[in-house]
């Protein structure tokens, strides 16, 4: 969590406890009948790119959790740890 890592943490800092429960399940879901198959936050219709776009343009995670309210904070936290473990391990 080297670029993400103080993000993650002060994000980490305001979730509530439920946070660690998060860890454990499905960071993003993809179902042919949900979206076609993109990936989407579970139990949502909100696609990850989404996140990401918001994110691109500048906008911040309350922005975007403002915009979609089915997506949990925690969701968007465990999401960006995700890539951002998985994004390391592949240039480390």
């Amino acid at each position: 969590m080297r670029k993400l890592g103080g993000l993650a943490t002060t994000l980490r800092r305001k979730a509530p406890a439920e946070y660690i429960d998060l860890m454990s399940a499905p960071v993003l879901s993809r179902d042919p009948e949900v979206m076609g198959g993109t990936a989407v936050f579970p139990s949502t219709r909100v696609p990850v790119q989404t996140l990401l776009d918001y994110l691109e343009a500048g906008e911040t995670i309350d922005d975007f959790l403002e915009g979609f309210p089915s997506v949990k904070r925690e969701q968007v936290i465990a999401f960006l740890e995700a890539a951002t473990e998985r994004l390391v391990a592949t240039t480390a």
